[in-house]
C-alpha cells in the first residue's frame, strides 16, 4: 500500500537525501512533545511555528491549567465514552503532578480542582522540552508529501525552505484540530486519518462563547454572575459573563459542547435555590424595598434591569404575593434563550470530534489498520470539559502511544 496525501507540493523537490528515524511525530505541541519524552532513541518532532508549545504558552492566562484533580472519563465527550478509559488510568492526573512536582515548579489549585502554574506557562514547556531532550526538534517545518509502503512511512519535509526526505518506522499525528486559527491550527491530522482509511467524526468549536445576532447584552458587557447553564442534556453551575456580542464565562464554555445550532439554552440564575425565601425574608423585615433594588441584592443590577420588562417587575416587596414572587423566581431558574451561533474556531479552546476511535487502540493510540500509525491528544475524538482535561488528556493519551513505542 502507498498512499499519499494530495499535496500539489510535490513538484519541484529535486533530489532528497534521505534520513531514517525510529519515530517522526508531528506537532511539537502539548501531545507532541509529552509522547517525546517517552518514545526512545530516533525520535524527531517537527512543528510549523516557529517556538514549541504556543498553546501551553497562552493557556490558562498564561499560567497554563496543566490538569484537573478530579479528572476520569466522565469528563470527556466523544463517539465512545470508554475509548479514553485505559489512557487517563494509566497515566493519571498524579503521575502528571509528580512530574511537574519533579522539575520544581510551583502551582496552586485555583477552583475546581483545576491545577496552575504559580509563574508560567512557559515552565511548562521547558519541563516538557527537558524531558524530550533525546528528541530533535524541527520548528518552522511543514509536511509536503507522506506515503506508507506497507512497513515505513516516507514524508517530505519543507524546513525553512529546504526540502528532507525522511524515513520512519512510526509516525505520531500530534497536530491537534481546528480550534485557534491564528495560532497555526488547521485540520492537518484529519486529512492524515482519511488518507490511511480512517473515519473522522463531525468536528465542532468546542468551549466557546455563544453569540447573538442582536447584541442583546451589549449594555452590561462586562456583568457576571454565578448561574446553572443547560444545554444538550447538560448542566453547569459556575460563572456566566455577559459581552458586547452574547455570553461567556466557564458555565457557558462548559454547556458550548453540548448545544447545536437552533438548540434554547437555559440559565438558571438562583442555582443555589435559595433566592425566594430570601426575597420572603426581605418583604417581611423591609417590605418598602423596591422590587428590582431587592433583586439587585442577589443578581447584578444591570442583569435585573435587562430582565424587568420582559418580567414585569414593578412595586415593593411588600406588594408580592407568595404566588408572584414563586413566579417571578421560576422565570429567573430557566431563562431561556436562543444564541445565535459560537464565536467560532477563532476563540474556541478545543475541537469538538476528530479522528473516529474505532479503529484505535485505546491503550496505545495505535491505529488498528496501518502498522506504526498513532494519533494522540486534541485530533482524536476525545474532547474534555474545561478546566485542564484536556491537558490531561495530551499527556495521558501521548505516554500511552510513547510507551507502545519505546517497548514495541
Amino acid at each position: 500500500m502507498r498512499a499519499r496525501l494530495p499535496l500539489d507540493a510535490r513538484r519541484g523537490m529535486g533530489h532528497l537525501a534521505p534520513m531514517q528515524v525510529n519515530t517522526l511525530i508531528l506537532g511539537a505541541g502539548a501531545a507532541g512533545l509529552m509522547c517525546a519524552a517517552h518514545t526512545g532513541p530516533g525520535t524527531l518532532v517537527i512543528d510549523h511555528a516557529k517556538a514549541p508549545g504556543e498553546k501551553i504558552r497562552i493557556s490558562g492566562g498564561g499560567r497554563c491549567n496543566f490538569t484537573n484533580m478530579h479528572t476520569d472519563a466522565q469528563a470527556f465527550l466523544g463517539e465512545n465514552p470508554h475509548f479514553p478509559k485505559s489512557a487517563l488510568a494509566r497515566y493519571t492526573q498524579w503521575d502528571f503532578i509528580d512530574l511537574v512536582d519533579r522539575h520544581r515548579i510551583a502551582w496552586h489549585e485555583k477552583t475546581l480542582g483545576q491545577l496552575f502554574c504559580d509563574d508560567s506557562a512557559k515552565q511548562i514547556i521547558r519541563m516538557l522540552l527537558d524531558e524530550a531532550a533525546g528528541a530533535d526538534l524541527w520548528l518552522q517545518t511543514s509536511l509536503v508529501d507522506l506515503a506508507h509502503d506497507g512497513s515505513q512511512f516516507t514524508a517530505t519535509l519543507d524546513r525553512q525552505g529546504r526540502r528532507h526526505s525522511v524515513s520512519a518506522a512510526h509516525l505520531v499525528v500530534a497536530t491537534g484540530g481546528k480550534s485557534i486559527p491564528k495560532m497555526g491550527a488547521t485540520g492537518l491530522a484529519y486529512d492524515i486519518a482519511r488518507q490511511f482509511g480512517h473515519r473522522v467524526t463531525e468536528t465542532r468549536p468546542a468551549l466557546v462563547p455563544f453569540t447573538f445576532s442582536d447584541k442583546p447584552f451589549a449594555a452590561m458587557s462586562g456583568t457576571a454572575c454565578p448561574v446553572r447553564a443547560q444545554a444538550g442534556g447538560a448542566a453547569f453551575d459556575e460563572a456566566a459573563l455577559f459581552t458586547h456580542r452574547g455570553l461567556s464565562g466557564p458555565a457557558i464554555l462548559q454547556v458550548s459542547s453540548y448545544w447545536r445550532e437552533g438548540d434554547e439554552l437555559s440559565l438558571n440564575l438562583d442555582p443555589g435555590g435559595t433566592l425566594l425565601d430570601a426575597l420572603r425574608a426581605g418583604r417581611a423585615t423591609a417590605g418598602r424595598r423596591n422590587l428590582t433594588n431587592a433583586l439587585g441584592q442577589h443578581i447584578p443590577a444591570k442583569l435585573v434591569d435587562h430582565l424587568a420588562p420582559a418580567l414585569g417587575l414593578s412595586g415593593n416587596l411588600a406588594d408580592q404575593s407568595d404566588a408572584r414572587l414563586a413566579q417571578i423566581v421560576g422565570a429567573l431558574s430557566d431563562w431561556r434563550l436562543k444564541p445565535t451561533a459560537t464565536e467560532g474556531y477563532r476563540t474556541a479552546e478545543v475541537t469538538l470530534g476528530g479522528v473516529a476511535t474505532e479503529r484505535l487502540n485505546s491503550s496505545t493510540m495505535a491505529s488498528r489498520d496501518v502498522p506504526g500509525l498513532y494519533f494522540i491528544g486534541e485530533a482524536v475524538d476525545v474532547t474534555g470539559w474545561l478546566g485542564g482535561y484536556n491537558f490531561q488528556w495530551a499527556w495521558s493519551s501521548a505516554v500511552a502511544a510513547g510507551r507502545a513505542i519505546a517497548t514495541g
